[in-house]
């Protein structure tokens, strides 16, 4: 490797080493090597070749104390979240937070790296489309009860969810489901993405069926009705992700006697989802503040004003 040098340094290894193995004075060896005699005897007494370190000797921060510092470490310990998400939960608490001090906190106490990220793929990137352009797809899910279906839409754009559960996952509750989405959303929707499931299309061989309810709907709403390609799950990969990140929170980690419990927590989640929780893809804005900055920009997209929606006494 080569040699690492301060920026302001007259020698180098190679002539500090033969400063400290010369006989010579210091005198003597300041003229031979045209430096200073301070220099020289600097070098001199020094028992090592390499640049001392001149900033502190323990890394400490400027911007937080050591209270603030033990706050974040614990709490990324705990929750393993991304370094945004941890910025935008802790910055209510500690005010002065920023995205870089706390990078640099995280870095000083070696759990700047979330486990498993090491040789992680790049995330896929979703052409951008206006707001409006929703994926919707079927989950399974169960209780100490049995079986329910959850249907799951997203819209692409702003990232808003919305959820129904149903005993069955046939085309009528599908269309049932069409119906409550497009009552439920403020903007305009002006696309569907599926996969070919029965719930939202024909199969290849009734090709001549009448048309599908679900098809049905979107035309009385104008809306387009776009499918995935045969076993390319990942291009409705937006609605699969949503689908894991529910299951994590409800069905994986907690256990349900009844189809209630699970409603009222999935009901819970999902609002928690839309109106607290803030992405980075949104620039730390939540869902909803994301749709209300749309909606100021371009009014003419929504077919109510979203800030009715707002959750509080009323709702």
């Amino acid at each position: 490797m080569g040699q690492i040098l301060h920026g302001s340094a007259t020698t180098t290894h190679a002539i500090r080493a033969a400063i400290q193995r010369s006989c010579a004075s210091n005198a003597a060896l300041s003229r031979e090597l045209g430096i200073n005699v301070k220099t020289v005897a600097k070098w001199r007494k020094r028992q090592t070749v390499e640049d001392v370190r001149m900033g502190p000797k323990e890394a400490h921060s400027t911007v937080l104390s050591v209270e603030e510092e033990a706050v974040i470490v614990a709490f990324r310990r705990h929750t393993l979240l991304p370094l945004d998400d941890c910025l935008y939960a802790l910055q209510p608490s500690i005010p002065h937070l920023t995205r870089s001090s706390l990078h640099r906190c995280l870095q000083r106490h070696d759990i700047s790296r979330l486990p498993g990220m090491e040789g992680d793929k790049p995330k896929t990137k979703f052409k951008r489309y206006p707001i409006g352009y929703v994926h919707i797809d079927i989950a399974e899910l169960r209780t100490a009860e049995g079986k329910l279906y959850m249907f799951v839409a997203i819209d692409r754009t702003s990232k808003f969810a919305f959820v129904r559960l149903e005993k069955k996952a046939g085309k009528m509750a599908a269309a049932q489901f069409l119906r409550d989405l497009i009552a439920a959303l403020p903007d305009s929707i002006h696309t569907f993405l599926t996969d070919n499931g029965i719930q939202f299309t024909n199969r290849k061989q009734d090709r001549y069926a009448m048309e599908h309810i679900f098809d049905r709907v979107c035309s009385q709403h104008g809306i387009e009705h776009r499918l995935t390609k045969v076993n390319h799950p990942w291009t409705n990969g937006q609605v699969e992700r949503m689908n894991r990140t529910i299951k994590e929170a409800t069905v994986k980690r907690y256990y349900y006697e009844a189809h209630a419990q699970l409603e009222t927590h999935l009901g819970d989640f999902i609002a928690a989802y839309n109106y607290a929780r803030r992405l980075k893809t949104l620039q730390g804005l939540t869902l909803f503040e994301f749709i209300c900055k749309i909606w100021t920009r371009e009014p003419e997209r929504f077919t109510a004003d979203p800030t009715h929606h707002t959750l509080g006494l009323n709702t």
